[in-house]
């Protein structure tokens, strides 16, 4: 699959036309911080600062819709949930702002393909999902929201959260990345203590290309709303997979269709342990989701180059998307996470060691997956 193809499928990796249109912008008062963050607007004490952010679980919508339609299993909708919020709260967290969320939900659907059955799934799981960040004491706040019937510009579903916070402006981070900073890497997949089953890592970033480039193209015939039927017909469902075709990893036998709609892992547990007491060791975190691996990029000054080669190994999941779409190795690289959806710089090794180990003891895999090096041409190098 080349980048061409992925782009004829309407999508782009690097989002490049958004943030072309947005390079004029206001960045707000920390500009170098993963997202924007504006005055306390709320409070009006120059001692804090708050933030919102927005964000929707994407085109994974679509293969929950039909996952359910061929099997009835409603527990894929309550992962699309748990995708929108965590698109959020994670970016957040990737500021500092690790509690005390205020959300509110945006949902479009098509009444006559979603019932009232999966709506109540979509509108009851958000509280499910904080349930389980409270047992951390990460609290997030339910605003409600807005639901609507939309059928005429919504094919299924679209389930989006606008998330807001405010915090010290002392905790913010900001991206200062250095030379011979340490990049410490965090797992997407596998099981931690606050996951109930195997998580494939997928996040919600690259899923256009891997349903159409996994899936057959029998869901086309039986399910022509699950996709833009302006794509051409060779780049729909291009794939030889089955949704239930049953897969082994780790001891556990699951589906390749609920591999694929593993619901996006949080990292807040993680990082809401390690900021208080690690923050001033922290030169910049990155959240690996458009662009994969190569999201530092925008955030990393000339000059310098994230090499990174240790990466964590690459899970059953992007093997097999590898393998369905033929797409190299390199080039996934810059579409998927590959299984690293989080990414610290620190110059310490002490506290790359610290942060590991508290990594480890909540389930997530992690370590040393490279160095800040300058000289180099590009601002990523990936050797693999």
């Amino acid at each position: 699959m080349s980048s061409g193809r992925y782009e004829q499928r309407g999508v782009s990796a690097d989002k490049s036309e958004v943030h072309q249109a947005i390079q004029n912008l206001d960045k707000g008062i920390f500009p170098n911080a993963f997202c924007k963050i504006l005055p306390d607007i709320t409070g009006g004490d120059d001692a804090y600062c708050n933030l919102m952010h927005a964000d929707t679980a994407g085109t994974k919508t679509s293969l929950a819709y039909i996952y359910w339609k061929e099997t009835g299993d409603l527990s894929v909708w309550e992962g699309i949930v748990q995708d929108a919020l965590v698109m959020n709260l994670d970016d957040m967290a990737c500021s500092g702002l690790v509690n005390d969320f205020i959300v509110s939900s945006t949902i479009g659907r098509n009444k006559n393909l979603i019932p009232a059955e999966v709506l109540k799934t979509l509108i009851e799981a958000g509280p499910k999902f904080a349930s389980r960040l409270a047992k951390f004491g990460i609290n997030m706040h339910l605003a409600g929201g807005e639901t609507a019937d939309v059928g005429d510009i919504v094919r299924t579903a679209d389930v989006g959260f606008t998330v807001f916070g405010r915090m010290k402006k002392e905790d913010v981070i900001q991206i200062d990345i250095r030379e011979e900073d340490y990049i410490v890497g965090f797992a997407g997949y596998g099981q931690t203590t606050y996951e109930d089953s195997y998580n494939g890592g997928m996040g919600s970033n690259g899923l256009t290309s891997a349903r159409h480039d996994v899936f057959a193209n029998s869901y086309a015939q039986k399910y022509p709303e699950s996709f833009d039927p302006s794509l051409p017909a060779d780049l729909v469902y291009a794939g030889t997979r089955k949704l239930t075709e049953e897969i082994s990893i780790d001891g556990t036998t699951t589906t390749l269709g609920k591999l694929v709609l593993s619901p996006t892992r949080t990292f807040l547990p993680f990082l809401a342990t390690v900021l208080p007491e690690l923050k001033k060791e922290i030169n910049g975190i990155i959240h690996n989701t458009g662009g994969g691996l190569y999201k530092v990029e925008k955030f990393i000054a000339n000059g310098l180059c994230a090499v990174k080669d240790n990466l964590l190994p690459v899970p059953p999941l992007f093997q097999i998307i590898g393998q369905e779409s033929g797409t190299a190795q390199m080039d996934m690289f810059k579409i998927f996470n590959m299984g690293t959806r989080l990414e610290i710089y620190t110059p310490h090794l002490e506290s790359a060691k610290i942060m590991i180990e508290e990594a480890e003891k909540l389930g997530i895999r992690a370590q040393i997956i490279g160095r800040v090096v300058a000289g180099e041409q590009e601002k990523v190098k990936i050797i693999d």
